[in-house]
């Protein structure tokens, strides 16, 4: 959020995620619930000190210098003790300790491939800082998700060759094609907006496939979008919305993959958390009747693929 929002105004949210994310690994353990947490490389270390040692010597150009948190870096608090918004190894530590949990990446630099001025080169340093970081904490990262899912087919190759292997692609539908900048259409916004509300594109369950034989691409199917006060009259809908595509992959045997991000219930905590639970409640019918299981993206990597 940095380049988009100053921290004062997003505060709130952020520190409401500290306090979500215990209580979704207690509901995950509880359900028995697999999710993949795709971390910024930055959020793996607890000291300013210990993270600028192991930031990459090459790091992202972009033309709009704004997008680079590398400055910013330099004057955050010198720990996550005294500055919680920029630190979350002891978050990653409960993330490691719970049941069916996988740790995946989300770049070390929160990385923006389509943004003019990086390079392929610089994008590779970003990769091996963030398994760097991981290994520190015992961790393998086989599972990024791309910041803002900005991604071409040339660094899926570069991914795969730092250990990468399932990728998590953008639903199959225009309003949800990636842009550079994060410049997303009126069009687009809106689109995505009433789509959450309505079936204006379509239920996209997905099947595994493979990206150019590099890594395996498990689609998105839908954004869990955090509760609005201006919009609850609406949640019904966007219940419904979730339950039949849900209901939709169960029936024809595809994955459906529901995404957020953990500061989206971090302003509305309780909200957020009771129509999540809600969520998981209706899991159960097709999980009951059809098998549907609850899996990590690094548990859908295809045997052949898993080396």
């Amino acid at each position: 959020m940095r380049d988009k929002v100053d921290l004062d105004a997003y505060r709130a949210g952020l520190l409401g995620a500290r306090a979500v994310i215990p209580q979704l690994l207690d509901r995950f353990a509880g359900e028995g619930i697999h999710a993949t947490w795709a971390t910024v490389g930055f959020l793996f270390f607890d000291e300013r000190d210990e993270l600028l040692a192991h930031l990459p010597a090459r790091r992202p150009g972009y033309a709009d210098p704004n997008l680079s948190p590398y400055e910013h870096v330099l004057r955050i608090g010198p720990s996550e003790h005294k500055d919680s918004c920029h630190y979350a190894r002891s978050l990653l530590r409960q993330i490691q300790q719970c049941p069916g949990q996988e740790i995946g990446s989300h770049t070390f630099s929160h990385y923006y491939c389509l943004e003019a001025g990086q390079t392929l080169d610089e994008f590779r340093a970003d990769l091996e800082a963030a398994q760097a970081a991981a290994r520190r904490l015992g961790i393998t990262l086989r599972s990024p998700v791309f910041p803002r899912n900005q991604w071409r087919e040339d660094y899926l190759a570069a991914g795969a060759q730092a250990g990468l292997r399932v990728v998590r692609g953008s639903e199959r539908a225009w309003m949800s094609r990636p842009d550079a900048g994060g410049a997303h259409s009126l069009a687009k916004r809106v689109g995505r907006l009433a789509d959450s509300y309505a079936n204006f594109s379509g239920h996209h369950g997905q099947q595994v496939v493979s990206c150019a034989g590099h890594l395996v691409d498990v689609p998105s199917s839908h954004f869990l979008r955090p509760f609005s006060p201006s919009l609850a009259a609406l949640d019904p809908l966007r219940m419904r919305r979730i339950r039949a595509r849900m209901d939709h992959a169960a029936e024809h045997g595809l994955i459906y993959h529901l995404w957020w991000h953990p500061h989206n219930f971090g302003r509305h905590p309780d909200e957020s958390l009771r129509f999540l639970s809600d969520v998981l409640d209706h899991f159960e019918r097709p999980s009951m009747e059809r098998g549907m299981v609850s899996r990590t993206m690094g548990e859908l990597i295809p045997q052949d693929a898993s080396a």
